[in-house]
């Protein structure tokens, strides 16, 4: 449960926070009554949800990088937040197999460059570092990864967030083990919901075929994903923040965000139920041929969250799907689309609290 008296007043701040999930995860802060401060990069698609929403609206927005160590600590330090969620990264496989500097640069310096602006920063209560589930070493076993199993990684995305998790836990315990400061790191399935326009992701992919009347293009039709609507791990990044602020190093670990099992599907499934729900003449088919390297099984043992945290899953992926094409539509007509998101916030809300 998501303690909403808890945000009103917190000064938060957010990287990433014009991307897809930082946008989302903006919106409900700001909903709740927090001060959010934000730094990253300008919008990374077009159209992109942080400006269908007017979220510079609502929070002090600083467009820098956070490779930039000096401008990264003015900026926490100009904000005085009591809570980071660093959300800031190159978030995609196949892009990083073609720019592998970019991609490290970004999520490893990047998450050194924050850590250490924290440090300068002694209003800092509590950091959540957010990562994924690829940071786990693959070994395309049919059990769910726990937080203490084997990090790793084949592409260098997937390696650059098992870093990020490393320098996450030196930090904790060579920087934070005796400070005022709780530091912990996350790591999500597959995150899908209104609004993500990026490249190469299945979704996205999905929603632009729709909207142009083409078929829906497949690379992978047998991988296995652990897909969760996006404001699932957000309710839990929300709910371990409030735990490290109160309650400090008992919380201050990596902990998993998945979906429960029967969610794991196939990408074959998710296109089929999504044509299925969109129209009678959607469609989709199988690229054939050499794609790079990615993980073909993967889920998540979220017993750790279930049990510490009382968090669990809300809305089922078939609720999920819905809820996308539900806001896919309200963009389609034109509709208010930060009101689009608060009232789903709210739905998903209601029905958690």
């Amino acid at each position: 449960m998501i303690e909403t008296n808890f945000w009103q007043n917190k000064r938060v701040f957010i990287t990433g926070h014009t991307g897809f999930k930082g946008s989302w995860l903006s919106l409900w802060l700001h909903s709740l009554g927090s001060k959010v401060t934000g730094y990253a990069l300008q919008p990374p698609t077009n159209p992109s949800l942080y400006e269908l929403c007017r979220i510079n609206e609502l929070l002090e927005s600083n467009i820098a990088d956070v490779r930039d160590k000096d401008v990264l600590s003015e900026a926490l330090v100009q904000a005085q937040p009591e809570i980071v969620f660093h959300m800031a990264a190159q978030p995609l496989v196949r892009y990083s197999y073609l720019n592998p500097v970019e991609t490290y640069e970004t999520n490893v310096m990047g998450t050194v460059n924050l850590l250490e602006s924290v440090r300068e920063c002694k209003s800092v209560r509590a950091v959540v570092n957010i990562t994924t589930d690829k940071c786990y070493q693959n070994n395309e076993w049919y059990w769910g990864y726990r937080e203490n199993d084997q990090l790793g990684g084949y592409d260098p995305y997937s390696a650059s967030k098992a870093c990020s998790e490393l320098i996450t836990a030196s930090y904790r315990y060579s920087f934070f083990n005796k400070s005022s400061v709780a530091l912990a790191s996350v790591r999500a399935g597959n995150v899908i919901g209104g609004g993500d326009w990026a490249e190469d992701r299945l979704i996205p992919d999905c929603i632009k075929s729709l909207l142009n009347n083409e078929a829906i293009l497949i690379r992978n039709p047998n991988a296995i994903r652990p897909w969760q609507h996006v404001l699932e791990p957000l309710s839990g990044y929300i709910m371990l923040a409030e735990h490290l602020y109160k309650d400090g190093t008992d919380f201050a670990e990596a902990w998993n965000f998945g979906p429960d099992d029967s969610d794991v599907k196939t990408v074959e499934w998710i296109v089929d139920t999504i044509c299925r729900k969109w129209e009678s003449s959607a469609k989709y088919d199988i690229v054939e041929g050499n794609h790079p390297h990615e993980a073909k099984y993967l889920k998540l043992d979220c017993s750790k969250a279930r049990q510490k945290l009382d968090w669990q899953p809300n809305w089922n992926l078939e609720k999920a799907l819905d809820k996308i094409i539900e806001w896919t539509l309200a963009y389609k007509n034109g509709m208010d689309m930060r009101k689009a998101c608060l009232k789903q916030i709210s739905d998903f809300s209601g029905e958690i609290n």
